[in-house]
């Protein structure tokens, strides 16, 4: 199925049946990505006496019981919910499900004990932000899929970046880490209150996602996104980001 969209007086064509998946699915037991000191996920046949939710051990049925971390176990979209002293629901503001997306390959800086993603660098890849902003860290390295982030210090943004980007009106922000934070920042996560600007004058509207993965045969560039996001009453739910090349009528 193809579909013509509009981005500032230029029509492209969308081909809906060749999606790019950027997630990373949320899957049970060892050696699956992790992070903040959580164990892995768990998905267990559900006991009721004698009968078993497993169609192996005789049931006519898979019936699982999952236990998993949002923030931790996968690919996420959280809102200021997250930081929030009220009950904000990704379900509640999530209403944006299709936009324009800039894909960047930045390489972080090292600064002392810490590799952070800088303004300068964020201006550098993209002048003009659409919608939504995807950055994919390097080196781009396949462990990203299986990697225990917990206590590893990764890389993280600059306050100041996440200002800029809400600044050029970015609404949906994303990147291959567990956070735009620094892990251990004494609480502080000036990435997400930059970028929601919470507490001054919050975007309900606004997301961030996490813990995404790019395939380096996904160009940087620009695109045409769906992002999909399971209807969770919570700060965060697991979600699913689809990019579609865009290709000019």
């Amino acid at each position: 199925m193809k579909i013509s969209v509009t981005h500032k007086n230029s029509t492209y064509q969308v081909d809906l049946s060749k999606p790019m998946d950027i997630c990373i699915p949320f899957e049970a037991g060892e050696g699956h990505v992790i992070a903040w000191y959580q164990g892995p996920v768990k998905m267990e046949p559900v006991r009721m006496g004698d009968w078993v939710g497993s169609v192996k051990e005789g049931s006519g049925v898979n019936f699982n019981n999952i236990f998993f971390n949002p923030h931790a176990h996968g690919t996420h979209t959280e809102t200021v919910g997250h930081i929030s002293k009220d009950v904000e629901s990704i379900n509640t503001h999530f209403k944006e499900y299709f936009c324009f997306a800039n894909l960047v390959s930045i390489q972080p800086e090292k600064r002392v004990d810490d590799l952070v993603i800088t303004l300068e660098q964020i201006k550098n890849a993209c002048e003009n932000p659409a919608d939504a902003f995807i950055i994919r860290t390097l080196p781009n390295e396949g462990n990203k899929l299986s990697k225990n982030y917990s206590s590893s210090n990764p890389p993280y943004l600059e306050e100041a970046g996440a200002t800029w980007l809400r600044e050029q009106g970015v609404r949906h922000l994303m990147i291959d880490l567990p956070s735009v934070d620094r892990e251990e920042d004494e609480g502080k996560l000036l990435a997400h209150h930059a970028f929601w600007n919470h507490p001054k004058a919050t975007r309900l509207d606004a997301t961030i996602t996490e813990l995404i993965f790019v395939e380096d045969k996904i160009k940087d560039g620009f695109y045409f996104m769906n992002l999909q996001v399971a209807p969770f009453v919570n700060d965060a739910a697991p979600s699913r980001p689809l990019l579609f090349e865009l290709l000019k009528s």
